[in-house]
């Protein structure tokens, strides 16, 4: 036992001789380099750039469509069978949603 308490000490010695006077904390780890974070720029930039000419580009055809007038249909014509009421309505003789008639 006595002999593998020094193998082990002895380990450690000569492990640390070895590493000389490094810290035991762990190296920096580096994530992107610089050229990868100027691309990464660049990139962001022209999608930046593109994002705010499609805004633009739709914004201007929708103020083009908009500014135009639309084309009015015909009225069509007042056909009878269109309004048959066979029974009144509970809430009166006009239709729940359409302009209440005054026929005083």
């Amino acid at each position: 036992m006595a002999m593998a308490m020094m193998r082990s000490s002895h380990l450690r010695n000569t492990t640390l001789l070895r590493s000389g006077c490094r810290s035991s904390a762990p190296p920096k780890r580096g994530f992107a380099s610089t050229s990868q974070q100027h691309e990464d720029a660049q990139e962001a930039a022209k999608w930046q750039k593109i994002t705010f000419l499609g805004i633009t580009t739709c914004f201007l055809l929708a103020c083009n469509v908009l500014s135009k007038g639309h084309h009015h249909h015909e009225e069509p014509p007042a056909y009878q069978y269109l309004h048959i009421r066979s029974k009144e309505f509970p809430w009166g003789p006009d239709g729940l949603f359409e302009l209440k008639r005054h026929d005083d």
